[in-house]
């Protein structure tokens, strides 16, 4: 019977050690011309082009320059603003995880945007930045939070507050009845960005392929689910398809597990199943043109999956960038043009890192998305061992 609890406990300390692993510290995104900008690849910045030659060995330009972000935290995310042709970057500063780095693509220049987290909690949150407000909106904590960018390309002097617009109703009923922060408890954030709604994904509760949507321009929850088609209700992570102009009517939705690629139209109300992507990494981050979707995986590859939204209708074949260097987790440090902060890459966790089963539900009590002391997998597992073998020395007594 010991020996079964020891067994038991071994195993949950490695299922913990595996759980405790976090997204790139690296980020890549677009700007309004659709070149690959790739931020945080060992100490350095990179402009890879238009898609047409990421699969070419040549052609790569460095973009470093004073003023960035050490991209020395887990979980880095970046979003274009194509009305200013910026890059606003989240959660790159451990030093100061609430201020919002931004890339004018146009000058080639970085500026710092001081930020007031009031309640939101930079530590823990998803977000999504609407096209036509250039506001980011997030969950956090049970709660939706707005930070309006204006047009900002450059910092400016004032601080820019989050503030706290509503509980949502994530219930499941079909009745119209609002109850405000119903069915948030527990919730790891899947949110996605198409027709200036904000989608909610992987709902307990929720029949496959259905959301939860959050009105942007009305400030106003849907009281009812929205069925897409067919995806499932699991944690997962998405990307919106940009247009050349106007709003996006497409994301994609990428399961924990890899098994597929999702292309839900929020026009037509249908979903497409394409290739899942190369790396089945549950904590790799993707971003989207309006021809491609790009897989940053932990450890440093990158890969893209070319997309029509007028031909592609299933499939795909998924290849490697391979004019990129791969980005180790720890390099961002590298180069003495990196930022001040001075945190480590295993700090706090962003949100929407814990995977799921295939009914929503967290296969983990250990939320990858919560701040707090962590072990890394080397400490647990000796932490563990040294547990096995003092039991083992009171069996043998």
């Amino acid at each position: 019977m010991l020996w079964s609890l020891l067994t038991t406990f071994v195993l949950a300390g490695i299922h913990g050690a595996t759980s405790a692993t976090a997204g790139p510290s690296s980020c890549v995104a677009f700007d309004i011309n659709w070149n690959l900008l790739a931020f945080g690849f060992n100490g350095k910045d990179y402009n890879a082009g238009t898609q047409d030659t990421w699969t070419a060995s040549s052609g790569l330009t460095e973009i470093t320059t004073q003023g960035r972000p050490p991209f020395n935290s887990v979980n880095t995310t970046c979003y274009l603003s194509q009305f200013t042709n910026a890059i606003y970057v989240l959660n790159a500063d451990t030093a100061n995880p609430s201020s919002i780095y931004i890339y004018d693509a146009t000058a080639k220049s970085w500026t710092t945007q001081s930020v007031v987290a009031g309640k939101f909690d930079p530590t823990n949150f998803a977000t999504i930045l609407d096209h036509d407000t250039n506001v980011f909106y997030a969950y956090s904590n049970g709660e939706i939070f707005s930070l309006d960018m204006a047009l900002l390309k450059a910092a400016n002097s004032t601080a820019i507050p989050w503030n706290d617009v509503q509980s949502p109703d994530l219930s499941t009923g079909t009745t119209g009845t609002i109850t405000p922060g119903a069915n948030t408890a527990g919730y790891q954030p899947v949110i996605a960005l198409a027709q200036n709604h904000v989608h909610f994904l992987g709902v307990p509760g929720l029949p496959a392929g259905s959301v939860k949507i959050f009105v942007i321009h009305f400030s106003f929850m849907q009281p009812a689910p929205q069925s897409y088609g067919n995806f499932p209700t699991t944690h997962g992570k998405t990307a919106s398809f940009f247009l050349d102009a106007g709003v996006q009517q497409e994301f994609a939705f990428i399961p924990d597990d890899g098994s597929a690629t999702y292309v839900i139209n929020v026009e037509s109300n249908t979903t497409k199943t394409l290739t899942g992507p190369p790396q089945q990494d549950p904590f790799a981050s993707y971003y989207a043109s309006t021809s491609a979707l790009v897989q940053l995986t932990t450890s440093g590859q990158v890969a893209f999956l070319a997309y029509n939204p007028n031909t592609t209708t299933s499939g795909g074949t998924w290849a490697t960038i391979s004019k990129l260097p791969t980005a180790s987790a720890s390099s961002s440090s590298a180069s003495g043009k990196s930022g001040t902060g001075t945190g480590s890459a295993g700090g706090p966790v962003a949100t929407g890192s814990t995977p799921k089963d295939t009914g929503g539900n967290s296969t983990t009590k250990n939320s990858a998305g919560v701040s707090g002391v962590r072990m890394d997998g080397r400490s647990l597992m000796g932490a563990v061992l040294a547990v096995v073998l003092a039991a083992a020395g009171v069996m043998a007594l």
